[in-house]
């Protein structure tokens, strides 16, 4: 892949994803459930990644544009599925809600901005799966067989996560409990951990040691873009901002990671 067509591919995954940040708007618009933003955000990026992996590159697909698409899909419809039936089973999301009665009367348009911002920071993932498709054509690398293996368990562990957590509050005996069981006992967001540590698969597609496709290091900015999301702004701060104020809570922030999976630590004396 050159850099001409790179920076192709780059104006386009960005006006497909102005395009998908428009649509969720607008559906929020309709049901002021922003919980559907998420949602669709999670099929866009998919599709743009799935549509961007794909083009072909030269006379015929290689083995690596169809396993990195295939791969693509496969977390997107995981994901996307989880988020559309958790968001029918809730009028709002209280993160975007938040944000909403603070505009006041200015929330369209102001939300309509930060979509937008959130297009931009969706660049580099895109960008990722771009860079991790078009790496030199052949024979798939010992390396891309790691990074087949470090998706599916990223996919699957976020699926587990999720899963626990859904069986935890589904038990009238958990109510207004913490959830620290399976994962949840490891890091107190094991889903979080796993959605960034499928970014590091792609950009293990990407990177090429050998030095004969310099552009794959670029490919770091997806798992490093997730990573700052998840930790400082969008993912952990929000949800444990409200949470922070029950002492049960502030007791499982101290025995449990924040996000990195790791033994619990002895309860405070």
């Amino acid at each position: 892949m050159t850099l001409s067509s790179y920076l192709i591919g780059l104006v386009a995954v960005s006006a497909a994803m102005s395009l998908v940040m428009t649509g969720a708007w607008l559906a929020w618009l309709r049901t002021r459930n922003s919980g559907w933003i998420d949602t669709i955000w999670t099929f866009g990026l998919g599709t743009v990644g799935f549509v961007a992996a794909l083009f072909p590159a030269g006379a015929a697909l290689t083995n690596r544009q169809l396993v990195v698409a295939a791969l693509i899909a496969i977390w997107s419809a995981r994901l996307g599925l989880h988020i559309a039936q958790r968001s029918r089973g809730i009028t709002d999301d209280p993160r975007y809600a938040k944000l909403a009665a603070e505009w006041g009367d200015n929330a369209k348009t102001q939300m309509f901005i930060l979509l937008q911002k959130q297009m931009l920071v969706s660049i580099p993932l895109a960008s990722t799966m771009l860079l991790a498709a078009r790496n030199i054509p052949g024979l798939l690398r010992i390396q891309d067989v790691i990074a087949v293996l470090v998706l599916l368990a990223a996919i699957a562990g976020e699926a587990l996560a999720d899963r626990q957590l859904r069986r935890f509050r589904s038990d009238p005996v958990n109510k207004s409990k913490v959830c620290d069981a399976g994962l949840w006992r490891y890091s107190r967001h094991p889903n979080y951990f796993f959605e960034w540590l499928g970014w590091v698969g792609y950009a293990l597609f990407a990177i090429d040691l050998t030095g004969a496709y310099p552009l794959g290091w670029l490919a770091i900015a997806g798992p490093a873009c997730m990573y700052w999301l998840l930790v400082y702004v969008s993912g952990i701060p929000p949800l444990e901002e409200h949470m922070a104020k029950r002492a049960d809570y502030r007791a499982y922030q101290h025995r449990t990671n924040a996000f990195f999976l790791g033994p619990p630590r002895a309860a405070k004396p």
